[in-house]
């Protein structure tokens, strides 16, 4: 059985959290996103509020770095990280208890680069089995609740280096399944890394 260490913790922020009506106010106050968002397809203005939402910074403080096809790019200030985030191609079910998503980030205070995150639709128990499928590579996760990250930065580079050669990717957890397109995904992490760079 593998367990969460608090370094896991801390360099994922375990602080990403369901949006909240007040997050999705803050979002339509961001005049920048907002008019990215209305200058792409509807997938597009989703995942910017997605990007403006779930990670708990404040909206103002977010900068978007760009829309890349179906995946996005931010930068907080504080903590100061920028990360590559896309949605899965298929609608959430109403059932779900979390909004699943996928992302990719850089702790610049770290030096910490292509950290995979994965956000469940809902929680697993401790130690269940969660896997990354990308074309024919499969990759365990370390689950914890209704997160999921790889194992260690080795795994990262590998998981992102498999991203940028594939059509989609998929995440199976007990009782789920998302997968997520990739079109767009190298281009929008590294968006993320030249943004946590020029910093």
């Amino acid at each position: 059985m593998i367990a969460i260490s608090r370094g896991h913790q801390s360099r994922f922020g375990l602080s990403l959290s369901k949006p909240s009506l007040s997050f999705l106010m803050h979002a339509r106050k961001n005049k920048e996103g907002l008019r990215q968002a209305q200058a792409k397809p509807r997938a597009g203005r989703a995942l910017v509020l997605i990007g403006l939402t779930l990670v708990a910074t404040p909206a103002a403080a977010r900068d978007n770095l760009g829309m890349f096809e179906t995946w996005g790019a931010f930068r907080d200030a504080s903590p100061p990280r920028c990360f590559a985030i896309a949605e899965p191609v298929r609608a959430t079910p109403k059932d779900a208890q979390w909004r699943p998503f996928a992302s990719v980030a850089v702790w610049p205070a770290l030096h910490q680069r292509n950290q995979l995150h994965i956000r469940l639709r809902r929680p697993v128990a401790k130690g269940s089995r969660v896997t990354l499928a990308i074309g024919r590579n499969r990759f365990p996760l370390i689950a914890g609740g209704a997160d999921a990250w790889s194992p260690d930065a080795r795994s990262d580079a590998a998981i992102v280096a498999a991203m940028r050669s594939a059509d989609r990717m998929t995440v199976s957890a007990p009782g789920s399944s998302d997968t997520y397109a990739l079109r767009g995904a190298a281009t929008a992490i590294d968006a993320a890394t030249l943004g946590c760079a020029r910093r």
